[in-house]
């Protein structure tokens, strides 16, 4: 780590002093002296920490830490500096069937590591069992993992220069979010250095930045940048776990990512977005570990104090899993929920990060006697993390783990019913009508209560998990065969459409009809009620070659294609989002429900037949393929707002009688060429096609 001099020496480990030193701050913190360490664990006898070599090849040193305030070990040990290598063994009962596998042969990662070297080298001494052993989980390894471990860094002073950083903050109403993945989004990009494709550094280089200003992106969402594992199973077919949600490390930022070694390159990419007005959120996994189930590896938490830091069954042998990984974090525990809520405190005050999504957020609900909520209330309560976001993915695996429209303000969630429910109804399913006036509505059947505003639906139609946009009207089936399980994994039902022919074709008529779709598709997210989220590289016709869950393809299959972008879709998806920031009525906190405003009298919202009528019940279940929407400022605020008017029609061409008066139409997504023009009476909607119009006495207003 240092070529110049070596942190770390024999000789030096023979001057060092060890005293009792302080149960705060957990971890490893640095001061004039030397290093403090605390550490938890409720059930072990002893915890050492390990010295290692600048290579982190050999072990120098174990020194037990001498004190124990309640379930804190700690140890201050005068004379070592930050850039040490250092890892912990734990002492205490091998016994799993009451849920306890100490086990001092496996080095393990300190939980609050802020940084960590090297790779983990798969290998059997990572286990705490014997492999192969006829009593399995049972047995006991004597083979020391130290060599195959990746090893915790000793941190220094937090001396990074922020420049006057201050974070962005927009409103709800003004957000789109950008969910992107750091080596996805930059690994092929031709305008970023070679040498930084890939980094922290690179996503936050000028060609993105510039690309997510004029997209008018206002919050950049990262899949997990919390350090990771790859799966042993991957590396033994020659894959990687390129999503990394197999999080090791909650303090530390992965380091394959960063082009030089150490967390300012992290720091410098926040500060580079918050500099273009974006903000920095963060998908975590705090709902489980890269620890698997009882036969997966000893890498932390396991060695560290298993039945404290794991939900574990009945039989205390095994381990509860409504995460679909093999262990659920115990976030009962206050120690556990102390990590956690430390860990998210640390990343909004030193890493300045604006917000959260949950991965899994049900499974952070969970207690003993069902769905609980001490992480929920102690999140709602922290003074700290007040002005962060936060967005829950709303469900997990297990029983009754769907809880969509379940969590309460300020959280955001992610709302799969509107993806599903307006693909279905571009595919052209039947009945689907009722369902996408909810979705354009913010849908307020799952929403609208307890206070909640419209902007508590983060609406998608894509994500990581599932088919790109366009890969949506190429694909009908999955075609997940490269991750080698056999095309099993990943969702079968997609509300997909091939068009009559499945992948990439030939015929210029299909792959029109393609595009239209896709226009039509993000017509109608940017004009919902609501946060639009958008996934990086749907605005240039991105795909994945149908592989709907690319977990593990870290290669052109995952990676954003952009020598292949096509520039024409990227434009129109730019006219839509200046749209959506021209038009504020696009985009209100309040839930409209056709009420009168005090200041007109007139409604907020009115359904449109496309005959120039109000909609009767039958027309909603009747097959009616077209509807129109006139939407005006909240009744509930005394903003009257310009007045537009949407069409949106998956069938046909057909004539659309227009509201009273003029009107200026903006948008036509089936010729996103077209020049705006003046209309009033009777026009023709094309087919598949979203219309926007305004009123040409407010059409100027922002």
């Amino acid at each position: 780590m240092n070529a110049q001099r070596p942190i770390l020496t024999p000789d030096m480990v023979a001057s060092l002093g060890v005293s009792s030193g302080r149960p705060w701050p957990m971890g490893a913190s640095a001061d004039t002296h030397g290093v403090n360490f605390a550490v938890f664990s409720a059930n072990a006898t002893r915890i050492e920490v390990c010295l290692f070599s600048d290579d982190g090849k050999t072990e120098l040193a174990r020194i037990p830490l001498p004190e124990r305030d309640g379930d804190i070990w700690h140890g201050h040990v005068a004379g070592l500096r930050p850039g040490t290598l250092y890892g912990l063994r734990a002492h205490g009962p091998y016994d799993p069937a009451r849920g306890h596998r100490f086990n001092p042969n496996k080095l393990l990662i300190d939980p609050y590591a802020r940084q960590i070297a090297g790779k983990l080298h798969w290998s059997r001494a990572l286990m705490g069992y014997e492999v192969g052993a006829a009593k399995g989980d049972l047995s006991y390894s004597t083979q020391d993992s130290a060599f195959a471990m990746p090893k915790a860094v000793i941190p220094g002073a937090d001396s990074f220069d922020w420049q006057g950083d201050r974070p962005p903050r927009h409103r709800s109403t003004e957000t789109l979010i950008y969910e992107a993945h750091v080596k996805g989004l930059t690994a092929l990009h031709p305008g970023i250095d070679p040498a930084l494709r890939g980094t922290y550094a690179g996503l936050a280089s000028d060609p993105v930045i510039d690309h997510l200003t004029r997209l008018g992106v206002t919050a950049i969402e990262l899949l997990p940048v919390h350090a990771f594992i790859d799966d042993r199973f991957l590396v033994e077919r020659g894959l990687r776990n390129y999503w990394g949600y197999q999080s090791i490390g909650f303090f530390a930022a992965e380091p394959r990512y960063m082009s030089r070694a150490g967390q300012d390159e992290f720091r410098e990419m926040v500060r580079r977005f918050h500099a273009a007005g974006i903000e920095v959120i963060l998908d975590v996994v705090y709902n489980h570990t890269a620890e698997g189930d009882a036969f997966g590896p000893t890498l932390s938490f396991r060695g560290l104090d298993n039945a404290s830091y794991y939900r574990l069954a009945d039989d205390p042998r095994h381990y509860m899993n409504e995460t679909g990984t093999g262990n659920a974090l115990n976030l009962d525990h206050p120690a556990v929920l102390r990590m956690v809520m430390d860990s998210l405190r640390y990343w909004v005050e030193h890493m300045h990060v604006d917000g959260f999504r949950f991965d899994l957020a049900a499974a952070l609900t969970r207690g003993g006697g069902g769905f609980a909520s001490p992480f929920l209330d102690t999140l709602r309560q922290d003074p700290v993390l007040a002005p962060a976001r936060m967005i829950a993915e709303p469900w997990d695996v297990g029983p009754g783990g769907y809880r969509l429209g379940a969590f309460p303000h300020p959280f955001n969630e992610w709302n799969d019913r509107y993806r599903d429910d307006v693909r279905a109804f571009w595919r052209g399913d039947e009945h689907m009508l009722p369902a996408l006036a909810k979705a354009l509505l913010g849908s307020p059947e799952i929403f609208d209560r307890d206070g909640r505003r419209a902007t508590a639906s983060i609406n998608l139609v894509t994500s990581h998990d599932g088919f790109t946009l366009a890969d949506l009207v190429r694909y009908r089936h999955k075609h997940n065969e490269a991750n080698g399980e056999g095309n099993r994994d990943g969702h079968s039902g997609n509300f997909s459409d091939n068009f009559g022919v499945e992948g990439p074709t030939g015929d210029s008529g299909i792959a029109a009809a393609r595009t239209q779709r896709q226009r039509a598709v993000l017509a109608t997210l940017f004009l919902s009620q609501g946060i639009p989220m958008l996934l990086a590289g749907d605005e240039i016709g991105n795909s994945q070659r149908g592989n709907n869950n690319a977990y593990a393809q870290d290669n052109e299959i995952g990676w954003v294609d952009w020598p292949n972008a096509d520039t024409a879709l990227l434009a129109f998806t730019r006219k839509l989002s200046a749209l959506r920031r021209r038009y504020r009525v696009l985009s209100q906190r309040p839930f409209l429900h056709g009420r009168p405003r005090p200041m007109d009298g007139l409604p907020d919202l009115e359904w449109w037949h496309p005959e120039g009528r109000a909609p009767e019940d039958g027309d909603w279940h009747n097959g009616l393929g077209a509807i129109g929407l006139i939407v005006r400022g909240s009744a509930e605020t005394a903003e009257a707002g310009p007045e537009v008017f949407a069409v949106f029609n998956r069938g046909d061409a057909r004539e659309v009688m227009l509201p009273e008066g003029d009107w200026h139409q903006v948008l036509d997504s089936s010729d996103p060429e077209a020049d705006d023009r003046e209309v009033s009476g009777r026009i023709t909607a094309p087919a598949q096609s979203v219309l926007l119009f305004a009123r040409p006495d407010t059409e100027d207003q922002t």
